[in-house]
């Protein structure tokens, strides 16, 4: 019973600290994405528009 509870907080702790760098990294505007679009499942629908200073403009 006590390994079962140490386990699951150990589990836990893991997944705390996961997301936790996931949005750290995004408020620090680093990106998931490893640039390769050839190989990603969503690589169309990730660049679907041009920015030119701050406006988003879609692509042709």
């Amino acid at each position: 019973m006590l390994a079962t509870i140490i386990i699951s907080l150990i589990l836990v702790l893991v997944v705390v600290l996961a997301i936790s760098s996931i949005v750290r990294d995004k408020k620090q505007g680093k990106s998931t994405c490893g640039g390769n679009c050839g190989h990603c499942p969503a690589g169309g629908a990730c660049h679907q528009f041009e920015k030119i200073g701050d406006i988003k403009i879609p692509k042709k």
